[in-house]
């Protein structure tokens, strides 16, 4: 069994294993992946925890009548119950449904042989028990390819640097700066009195960025966006790409982005691809009240150190500007 099915699995079960007795249903997934998890999942359990059963359900009717629906959008989650999600490949059978939503671990499964959990319920488990790991391995797949499978969106960084409103002698700090591809913009908006800090917590999407030279204009850092190894109101410029989605707690995320500007500074939040597109490259389509929908960022900044001063969603940017009180 490859090695990363066995990290989350034996997890999983670490986490689990002290709620016994209880059931977990896993589903989603493409064809076959829930019976497989759930099987690796159940042999995880040492065997003074027998007590559980771990079922992979392959489609139940649902409430309609007739169709075959998965069980998670069906099922509510119970103190007797954990459900766990699959996110699948191309083939995955439930993307529209409510699974996700009501599952208390979701599982990336698009690679069968690297599952990676992108969320755990707190009640089963501390963020820190698990999301700086799991993240990790999510992008640490990703970093060696990342820049030649989307290396045609530096033109759309170069301008939203622009819009983001970096002037000659700034401090702008890149959080979650991946393979740096944002720096060489950003150093050269900031000009030679300038400073352009790139911080990341994945070591492969840094070894990447130096791999491509771009330490050569800013300097590199190891970095948890959730505790920033940087002084209170030191930063001109926070750039955020692809970052605030992934936090486990958004608003927490902000306020630390927040803490490190400076009052009149500025935080601009970016991706090279209107939401609604990156949703469908993943197989999903968009729901309310998500992190960066505009209803709820709003809200989000204003309660964590900043207002919202424009917001972009296009099928060719999301870039939303906020001004730090």
């Amino acid at each position: 069994m490859p090695e990363r099915i066995t990290e989350v699995t034996a997890l999983l079960a670490e986490v689990l294993a002290p709620r016994a007795p209880l059931t977990v249903i896993v589903d989603g997934g493409d064809p076959g992946a829930a019976a497989t998890f759930a099987s690796h999942l159940a042999a995880a359990f040492p065997a003074t925890a027998r007590a559980w059963r771990v079922d992979a359900v392959l489609g139940l009717t649902g409430p309609g009548g007739g169709m075959f629906d998965s069980a998670l959008n069906v099922l509510e989650p119970a103190t007797d119950r954990v459900l766990v999600f699959l996110r699948g490949g191309p083939r995955h059978r439930f993307a529209e449904g409510d699974g996700e939503r009501r599952a208390q671990v979701v599982i990336d499964h698009r690679d069968p042989d690297w599952p990676v959990i992108r969320r755990l319920h707190p009640d089963l488990a501390d963020v820190d028990r698990w999301y700086l790991s799991e993240s990790r391995a999510f992008f640490a797949a990703r970093a060696a390819d990342w820049d030649a499978k989307f290396g045609d969106d530096m033109p759309r960084y170069t301008e939203a640097v622009r819009l983001a409103g970096v002037r000659p002698g700034h401090l702008v700090l890149d959080v979650g700066c991946g393979t740096g591809r944002a720096l060489p913009a950003l150093a050269a908006a900031a000009g030679p009195t300038g400073r352009v800090v790139g911080l990341d917590f994945t070591p492969g999407m840094l070894a990447a960025a130096h791999r491509a030279g771009r330490d050569d204009c800013a300097t590199l850092l190891l970095a948890d966006a959730r505790r920033l190894p940087v002084a209170d109101a030191s930063a001109d410029v926070i750039f955020a790409a692809g970052l605030v989605h992934h936090l486990p707690d958004p608003e927490a995320g902000l306020a630390e982005l927040a803490r490190v500007t400076r009052p009149g500074g500025t935080l601009a939040i970016f991706q090279p691809t209107g939401r609604a597109q990156l949703a469908a490259r993943h197989g999903r389509t968009l729901r309310p009240g998500e992190p960066l929908s505009e209803e709820r960022l709003g809200p989000l900044a204003a309660s964590s150190g900043w207002r919202l001063t424009s917001y972009e969603d296009t099928p060719t940017r999301f870039l939303a500007l906020a001004t730090r009180h």
